[in-house]
């Protein structure tokens, strides 16, 4: 079993990307979500490991010091979507399980539609099918929740998210540990340009999602204030092959580190071939 960090250049952006677990062992690939880097799955590898997976936890466009550019438009979700293809072709990866939560788990969605050869399985952790967010933004508390978006694509967001020592990141449960990477030059503003690249304008078109084919669990927490039961629950419409729905009682948005246990038990289920 081995453990490395490695560095991988797509299309002239580099890339982190931590490998662990045993060196023949079907692969996972996890995708992290905002504000955090990869390192937010770290409770979740070990058991993963142990199971018999073999990881890959990359750090995405602007978490990656060397994959920071600087236009808003640079960070459109086509070309997060895009990333992750260049870097499993760059690594060799013919197909893998597909793990994300947060903006990780928008990605995983349009990934697991518009390339379903490369995924076995599809693991979500709070993030709905964006179609099933769509539903739920019409019909439930959802645009409520959702209120906090208008904050973070206005101009002197990261001023106010780094404030007094980062107080309203700290508040919504980011660690002191995850905030450090946010205050390198850049690092917050081409976190918050996920939002300004694709929740402006025309965001039902750049959402827009086709169906998942492959098999599929989305884990919703009963305690997150942010993504509603209607757009995690209602995924099921738009996933066309086995659908699980797993509930988390008491635990709040951020399952990687609040609920691994749970997390990578749902993955390696989704690793088993009946």
């Amino acid at each position: 079993m081995t453990e490395d960090q490695r560095q991988v250049t797509v299309n002239g952006l580099t890339f982190d990307v931590r490998i662990g677990g045993p060196d023949q062992g079907p692969w996972v690939l996890l995708l992290h979500g905002f504000p955090v880097n990869g390192t937010c799955y770290d409770a979740v590898l070990p058991r993963l490991h142990e199971s018999g997976l073999r990881t890959l936890v990359l750090n995405q466009r602007g978490y990656s010091p060397g994959a920071r550019p600087p236009a808003v438009e640079d960070y459109h979700l086509s070309h997060l979507v895009s990333d992750v293809i260049g870097v499993l072709d760059e690594l060799k990866v013919g197909y893998a399980i597909l793990v994300g939560h947060d903006w990780g788990g928008i990605v995983a969605w349009h990934l697991a539609g518009k390339y379903p050869d490369r995924f076995t399985g599809l693991v979500v952790a709070s993030t709905g099918h964006p179609s099933a967010m769509r539903d739920a933004l019409a019909a439930s508390d959802q645009r409520e929740r959702s209120s906090y978006i208008l904050d973070f694509v206005a101009d002197g967001a990261e001023e106010k998210l780094l404030a007094d020592d980062g107080a309203k990141l700290r508040a919504a449960g980011v660690t002191a540990d995850e905030l450090a990477p946010l205050r390198e030059p850049g690092a917050l503003t081409a976190a918050l340009n996920w939002y300004r690249a694709n929740f402006v304008g025309d965001i039902k078109g750049t959402m827009a999602c086709p169906p998942v084919e492959i098999p599929t669990t989305l884990l919703w927490s009963d305690a997150d204030p942010a993504l509603g039961r209607e757009q995690a629950q209602g995924s099921g419409r738009y996933a066309y092959s086995d659908f699980r729905f797993c509930e988390l009682a008491g635990v709040d948005h951020w399952i990687p580190q609040n609920a691994p246990a749970a997390l990578a038990s749902e993955i390696a289920l989704r690793s088993t071939v009946f």
